[in-house]
């Protein structure tokens, strides 16, 4: 293996949102082995940078599930924006839907409502984690909130009208199911528009070729690295394409069960640092 390409959230992450001391050190044996190692997220830049400078790393980042890659020196290589007619009609049946949603420029996450935001975080951290205080779900909530840089507005027609910017992603929480379900199918037939999730109770959209593994693909192209000699780590449906391209593409233990049988190898959870084990796994079997 000559590149690792890993998730943050439900994979290099912990339930805190932190990288653990193992799986830092995992990271910093194999870059001592000459293996790069680049993060493939669906957070904005500077939420996915932060956590890694908590401990020390400065790598490159394929970023809003692959739509944005930055080198390590926050150098933007590439870039893919949605497409303009299909964004507004995604943000039409959203709200239709009565969904939270968040439309990502370049540095901002685009929200209606900060009350809302923090309302549907604490619904969904109390739906998956009971047994958390309530005060630590409003710090979460409240932190996320700042992480990602979020900006209200009130008027979602307007800001789409903005020909100065332009829109790499459209995240959206409900917890039933079946609303997620029927947006996905309306969605998954328009040919400039991916539809992924990162969690069992979001959608996620973006261009069609905004894919982690189409990106993870060009990234290694441009260090003269075959796919072949690629590993990734993901748990969710927005990791598919690039667990499915890889040489060696690996299922946390906490991934969604349609992950883990497309994936060559699964590993320990992100509560059991499992992004360890995985890579010293892989340099053992290499070595």
């Amino acid at each position: 293996m000559k590149l690792i390409a890993t998730d943050l959230d439900g994979t290099l992450l912990n339930e805190l949102g932190k990288v653990s001391t193992e799986n830092a050190q995992a990271i910093k044996n194999a870059l001592d082995q000459g293996i790069k190692v680049v993060v493939a997220t669906g957070r904005a830049y500077e939420a996915a940078n932060q956590p890694l400078q908590e401990v020390g790393l400065t790598l490159p980042i394929i970023c809003l599930n692959g739509a944005m890659t930055y080198t390590e020196n926050k150098e933007l290589l590439k870039h893919i924006p949605m497409d303009r007619d299909a964004l507004q009609r995604i943000q039409q049946r959203c709200s239709e839907e009565n969904l939270y949603f968040e439309i990502f420029s370049q540095d901002l996450a685009h929200s209606v409502s900060k009350e809302d935001f923090k309302r549907v975080l604490k619904d969904i951290a109390e739906t998956a984690n009971p047994l958390v205080p309530a005060e630590e779900l409003s710090e979460r909530a409240e932190r996320r909130f700042q992480e990602e840089n979020v900006q209200i507005t009130n008027d979602f027609e307007k800001l789409l009208k903005n020909k100065d910017l332009n829109f790499y992603k459209v995240l959206a929480f409900s917890l039933n199911k079946d609303v997620l379900a029927k947006l996905a199918s309306e969605f998954q037939e328009e040919p400039s528009v991916a539809v992924t999730a990162s969690g069992d109770i979001n959608i996620e959209f973006n261009h069609i070729d905004a894919q982690k593994g189409y990106a993870v693909e060009q990234f290694s192209k441009r260090l003269g690295i075959n796919m072949k000699d690629v590993m990734t780590l993901g748990d969710h449906f927005n990791d598919e394409s690039m667990i499915r391209m890889a040489g060696r593409g690996v299922a946390m233990g906490n991934a969604d069960e349609a992950i883990k049988e497309i994936a060559t190898h699964t590993t320990k959870s992100n509560l059991e640092d499992g992004f360890a084990y995985a890579v010293e796994k892989m340099l053992e079997d290499i070595s």
